[in-house]
């Protein structure tokens, strides 16, 4: 029996960064909602080996791979002798702050969950995510949630009222490690966390725009200019809120209007190849 899951991407609304932890990482508030934007993920049943494949050259098939290490956890965790075929239809662009490598690995685990008949309720396969990633447990979710810890503890919220997103995504790549490297906490920006949670609680479209914020931002501004060229060309074109999502480089604006949307889509189109144009989700699909 095959077993078909959606993996989509997700926005930072708001991310910012307290202080460093004991164990290493960095403790986070993060309000974060999925997009229209998603990943394909097919299991097939396999005898008992465990494999991964795609048709894009971007996507590791070892242990590289989060999906592959879904998989691989919860066949030894729960003593499964059986194995899985993973193909990933990758459409969420790779390293670029949308946590399409979370989703992936949510997706397997919700996945094999069914097709193994484990059992497991969304709870637990949340804090099995934990174990794979900081954004697995939020993805296992999706919909819209403020995310504390590491990124692993999980509160549902409202989603957003419905727009449109357009993302735009550099032709570079960005280490998130190296972008903690960089990060200076003292002179970093802070997002206002508790008012983007009262704007989505509200409903209220223009608090969302007004206190989006990412203190990464500044980091990966300052490495690539690219980043900030794409900002200035989406505020130009008239969008309502621009924010860089994760640790970038992908950059992305929120619009009400259409017409306003397509100007914006297409103004990028002109010196970026991945552009997407796609609405906000913001409710959990997987219940």
């Amino acid at each position: 029996m095959q077993i078909l899951e959606k993996a989509p991407a997700k926005i930072n609304l708001s991310l910012d960064v307290l202080h460093k932890r004991s164990d290493g990482f960095h403790e986070v508030e993060m309000v974060m909602t999925t997009v229209d934007l998603a990943d394909r993920i097919e299991l097939t049943p396999r005898p008992s080996e465990i494999s991964v494949e795609s048709e894009s050259r971007f996507v590791p098939n070892d242990e590289r791979n989060l999906a592959y290490r879904a998989a691989k956890l919860m066949k030894d965790r729960f003593g499964v002798e059986k194995g899985v075929k993973i193909f990933i239809e990758k459409n969420i662009p790779v390293a670029a702050g949308l946590a399409g490598g979370s989703s992936d690995a949510a997706a397997v685990l919700r996945g094999v969950n069914r097709m193994w008949e484990l059992g497991l309720g969304m709870d637990e396969l949340a804090r099995l995510g934990a174990e794979i990633g900081s954004d697995v447990s939020f993805c296992v979710y999706g919909g819209t949630a403020l995310a504390t810890g590491r990124g692993e503890k999980i509160q549902s919220m409202q989603a957003p009222p419905p727009c449109w997103v357009v993302l735009s995504k550099p032709t570079i790549g960005v280490s998130t490690q190296s972008v903690y490297q960089n990060l200076d906490l003292d002179g970093a920006e802070h997002p206002n966390t508790t008012a983007m949670v009262e704007a989505l609680k509200n409903g209220d479209y223009e608090g969302i725009c007004a206190n989006v914020g990412n203190t990464l931002e500044g980091v990966t501004l300052a490495l690539h200019e690219e980043v900030g060229q794409i900002k200035s060309q989406m505020k130009q074109a008239g969008a309502d809120a621009v924010l860089m999502s994760g640790s970038g480089p992908t950059v992305f604006s929120l619009v009400e209007q259409d017409a306003r949307a397509q100007r914006i889509y297409n103004s990028l189109k002109g010196f970026c190849t991945e552009v997407y144009m796609v609405r906000i989700l913001g409710y959990r699909e997987n219940t």
